[in-house]
């Protein structure tokens, strides 16, 4: 019989696919812990509208992170710490720094888990910092640290 998963079952299959099994285990187990329902023309149908859905959706993201791209690769985020003689700081600045100026200055909201700094920055001048938007899209964005 074959049955649409409409969650992950371990071992049989995941949400959203269709597969064939015993007639007995779709009947007794998948339908009645509303895990699976039957592959009949209308659910085929609905299941056809919500990958289409969902591809629409992934694709509007995309957009919205390729946007978000051009507009963080023009901007500079400026921010100021104490250092000493040798241009080095005092402390250091963390993706936290960057995200919070972000959203003060910019009104650009990004996770601190997205900027994907590998070390804090310690010293005085231009950095280049790589923000993970999406998946497929990264943006640098300039981080100008100046002497307080």
């Amino acid at each position: 019989m074959k049955v649409i998963f409409t969650s992950d079952v371990k071992g049989k299959g995941k949400k959203g696919e269709v597969k064939d099994v015993n007639e007995g285990y779709a009947r007794n187990y998948l339908f009645k812990h509303n895990l699976a329902v039957e592959a009949n023309k209308g659910n085929l149908k609905q299941l056809e509208g919500q990958r289409k859905k969902q591809q629409e959706q992934a694709q509007q993201e995309l957009d919205e992170a390729k946007q978000l791209k051009n507009t963080m690769e023009d901007l500079t985020v400026e921010l100021s710490a104490k250092s000493g003689d040798s241009g080095r700081l005092f402390g250091s600045v963390t993706s936290k720094h960057i995200a919070d100026d972000l959203k003060k200055s910019h009104n650009i909201k990004v996770d601190k888990r997205k900027i994907e700094l590998d070390d804090p920055i310690r010293t005085l001048g231009y950095t280049h910092v790589p923000v993970k938007l999406h998946p497929d899209v990264t943006a640098t964005l300039k981080v100008h640290v100046n002497e307080q």
